[in-house]
């Protein structure tokens, strides 16, 4: 099967694509957002495979995996073509609702043609999906192994633009995090940030963008990974940091609370009890190891990849029928 879909979540992506299928990336000249083809600092095999937006239509696509509504308009220019009436489409819907939540609308809802398949079951609770079909297809990771040394006793950070996105993804809780611990934040899109939260750069480090195997390394290093986002679909991130065998230190919201079972690390909305347990694995490795072994075997059981790619397939063979 030939699958059309545009890169735009790398992490989610990689997963994606070790599937058994024929993955077209649409490539633009300047490799933007419409047309960013591969990417540059995942691991993808030969199969995820870049064409030239203007060569589209010489390509038999069986079928297109919709990421944003843009792309239901560039469907129809760069093929020719109807998502969800000439072209069988998923829309695959990463984001938890915004605005005026509970209450939020989904863009394709009430639509029986194009099915919206979201990446958690609180997103598809909490979205108003109106009539269109909806399914949950939760993450599935690329397992990087346990790799887990804890050996620096500093908790580690994985956030994107931070600075751009404030308090969604919890930048105003890295002056609380960087009393109780010595912290390495890993991301893109995170200069300025010592200066929006008067971080003190002695104990918080920045890491800009790494490669992903070079950051699962480093993560591995870390005593402790602390996920301080407040709303977000599921980070992948946190799910990577747990497959590597790390504890998990988090906020109890969104789908973090189904992720991250008792035993494999402490979440709570209050930060005081985030900190207070951040410093007790930083304190006691033991128990930081243990907790990072939970989470490890908690993770591959519930977000593997043959159980995700058999997920995606069953879909795919649906709306293809």
């Amino acid at each position: 099967m030939k699958v059309l879909l545009w890169h735009v979540h790398g992490s989610w992506t990689t997963g994606f694509v070790q599937g058994r299928h024929e993955y077209l990336l649409p490539v633009t000249p300047d490799r933007g957002p419409d047309g960013l083809g591969r990417a540059r600092t995942w691991d993808w095999p030969a199969a995820a495979r870049e064409v030239p937006a203007d060569r589209l239509r010489d390509q038999e696509v069986d079928v297109v995996v919709l990421q944003r509504m843009r792309e239901l308009d560039l469907v129809r220019e760069w093929l020719g073509r109807d998502p969800g009436r000439d072209l069988p489409a998923v829309f695959l819907e990463h984001n938890a609702p915004d605005g005026s939540v509970p209450d939020t609308r989904h863009p394709l809802a009430d639509r029986d043609d194009i099915p919206i398949a979201h990446v958690t079951h609180f997103n598809q609770l909490l979205y108003d999906n109106g009539s269109a079909p909806t399914t949950v297809i939760e993450h599935g990771i690329v397992d990087p192994g346990e790799r887990y040394t804890g050996e620096l006793a500093r908790a580690a950070v994985v956030v994107n633009e931070p600075v751009r996105r404030g308090r969604t993804t919890g930048g105003d809780l890295l002056p609380g995090l960087s009393a109780a611990a010595p912290v390495d934040v890993f991301g893109m899109g995170l200069a300025g940030l010592h200066e929006r939260y008067g971080l003190d750069p002695a104990r918080v480090a920045l890491h800009e963008d790494p490669p992903q195997a070079a950051m699962h390394a480093e993560l591995a290093r870390r005593r402790v990974y602390v996920h301080p986002v407040r709303w977000t679909s599921l980070g992948l991130s946190l799910l990577e940091a747990m497959h590597l065998g790390m504890p998990v230190v988090g906020l109890a919201t969104t789908e973090a609370v189904e992720a991250v079972p008792p035993g494999a690390g402490v979440l709570s909305t209050r930060p005081d009890r985030l900190w207070g347990a951040v410093r007790e694995y930083l304190h006691d490795a033991d128990a930081a190891r243990l907790a990072g072994k939970a989470a490890r075997a908690a993770a591959r059981e519930r977000y593997g990849l043959d159980r995700f790619l058999a997920d995606w397939d069953r879909l795919l063979e649906e709306v293809t029928r």
